[in-house]
């Protein structure tokens, strides 16, 4: 099996860093540790369906440790993937399913937190307009997986959606 991975990896990867890179240093600007939702600057985070943005609030996604506040539509979902780093998730508004390979499927609801661990398979879905708090321990990247667990395009991963990924600078 070769180690070699598809272009479009390659492509989504910089295209990931180049544009969460962004949000970070507008995060940066502001100069300030707090702020309300109302005073957040959202935007696409590539790889994610359009139907989700982020706001970045500590750290720099591009390169570690990081807090995003996410929005995401209701009925938006973000199939099967996993992440590298290990992903935390706090509902603060709406409520979500949130599915494991290895568990029963869980509704969180505001209030409610989830963990993901390095390279675990979940899918996430937005029964109502949500918004959460994403905690991650690393760099972010996601890698969407079949039917039968093959790491798939985003697109691809997408299409049954009717949703496309969120591209750099959109």
């Amino acid at each position: 099996m070769s180690d070699r991975r598809p272009l479009w990896c390659t492509v989504l990867s910089v295209s990931l860093i180049l544009c969460v890179a962004g949000l970070a240093r507008a995060q940066e600007a502001a100069g300030h540790r707090g702020q309300n939702v109302a005073e957040m600057k959202f935007g696409p985070v590539p790889g994610l369906p359009t139907c989700a943005t982020g706001s970045v609030q500590s750290g720099d996604p591009t390169k570690g440790p990081f807090i995003i506040y996410a929005k995401i539509a209701e009925g938006c979902s973000i199939p099967w993937h996993w992440h590298s780093a290990n992903e935390h998730l706090m509902v603060v508004t709406g409520a979500a399913r949130l599915d494991t390979k290895d568990a029963k499927p869980l509704t969180i609801r505001a209030g409610g937190f989830a963990m993901m661990p390095s390279r675990h398979a979940h899918q996430f879905r937005c029964a109502n307009a949500c918004s959460l708090f994403v905690y991650s321990d690393g760099a972010f990247d996601i890698h969407y997986l079949d039917g039968e667990g093959k790491e798939i395009s985003p697109d691809d991963a997408l299409k049954p959606f009717k949703e496309t990924a969120a591209k750099p600078g959109a």
